[in-house]
């Protein structure tokens, strides 16, 4: 995979060292072939194999003279520019968006926080479990009279701010063609957490779809969409919302046969838990995967990620490349004629933009 060039090759990316989305905005481009220099603190080392692969490193000491300049001339070569320092501390740095789009008018500056680059809340510390309570994703997640259960930082760090982040520099850099100019990107991760809750503001007030916490079809209340316990502890996944997805999963498990009346019968949905519950625990998950797996069922075992990596299914698409003696997700999305590709750090990062300087 490594002599694949990607969508992205060509593109010059300067990333200033964070923590959650920042890195994986970066390790999204560096994926699809883009270029990223990643600008460290000095002493600094990285910290995740995996979502810091594919960087050209350069410790710099950013409140020296020497090191703000190092990062306004790699600026003026980049593409792309990636920070999540909180509000205000690039511009003290002098290297704002102001002051380098002002010498790269094509630079497109994507600004990575959590609750954006304004509002009242935008100076305070945060953490992903903080932005999704502000925007009504944590309130959904978890059982009925108990409290929230943060879905690690899958809806906020990266659902609601790497992955609109990456959108915005990539529609940026589409509008560039036209333009010919580059743009500040405000990605916020209370913005972003929001828009994937578009869905749910569309539905609201209908009573099989609900955010509230441990009702709906969706939140685990349906008998017929949640996880199950096995004879062995290892759980599985139902999610058979439509009737004739819900009638093989009854007939191949070998459900009561009371349970094909009233599928959408909100009063029945813990009593029919109960049943199916009951159920599957006379068997081991390995055995309901031979029952059940590939079938249209709307069935799959809930895998830790060891288990994930080892499926039939994820091996044969290699959802998991092995790289440098480590497992690693591989790119995606995919492509057919310019495929990403896990790549290693080639080069040292003030190299790189030596490089970029000479137009080589």
């Amino acid at each position: 995979m490594s002599a694949a060039k990607g969508p992205l090759s060509g593109l010059k990316v300067i990333e200033f060292s964070g923590i959650g989305p920042g890195p994986h905005v970066a390790m999204l481009l560096a994926d699809l072939g883009a270029e990223v220099v990643k600008i460290e603190r000095p002493g600094s080392a990285a910290s995740n194999p995996v979502v810091e692969r594919a960087r050209h490193r350069v410790q710099v000491d950013l409140k020296s003279e020497e090191g703000t300049a190092f990062c306004r001339e790699a600026a003026a070569k980049a593409d792309v520019l990636i920070e999540g320092f909180r509000p205000g501390v690039m511009e003290r740095l002098g290297l704002g968006p102001d002051e380098l789009l002002a010498a790269s008018p094509r630079l497109v500056y994507a600004r990575m926080t959590g609750w954006g680059q304004d509002g009242p809340l935008a100076h305070a510390a945060g953490h992903d479990i903080n932005y999704i309570a502000l925007t009504g994703a944590l309130s959904a997640v978890g059982k009925a009279g108990e409290p929230p259960v943060p879905p690690q930082n899958l809806v906020g760090d990266f659902g609601g701010g790497s992955m609109y982040c990456a959108f915005g520099i990539m529609a940026a850099l589409y509008e560039r063609e036209r333009s010919g100019k580059g743009q500040v990107v405000d990605a916020a991760i209370v913005d972003g957490a929001t828009s994937l809750m578009s869905f749910f503001f569309g539905v609201r007030g209908r009573p099989f779809i609900t955010t509230e916490r441990g009702k709906g079809m969706l939140g685990g209340a349906a008998h017929f969409y949640r996880c199950f316990t096995c004879a062995d502890g290892k759980d599985i996944s139902l999610g058979s919302i439509e009737p004739q997805f819900y009638a093989e999963m009854l007939a191949k498990a070998g459900a009561p046969v009371e349970l094909a009346e009233g599928q959408m019968d909100l009063s029945k949905w813990d009593e029919n838990g109960e049943k199916l519950a009951v159920l599957f625990r006379t068997k081991t998950r390995d055995e309901w995967c031979e029952l059940l797996e590939g079938t249209d069922a709307c069935f799959a075992p809930v895998l830790d990620m060891d288990e994930a990596r080892e499926h039939p299914h994820m091996k044969a698409r290699e959802t998991f490349v092995e790289h440098e003696g480590e497992w690693h997700t591989a790119p995606a999305p995919r492509f057919s004629r310019t495929p990403g590709a896990v790549r290693s750090s080639a080069e040292d990062g003030a190299e790189v933009v030596a490089r970029w300087k000479a137009g080589t």
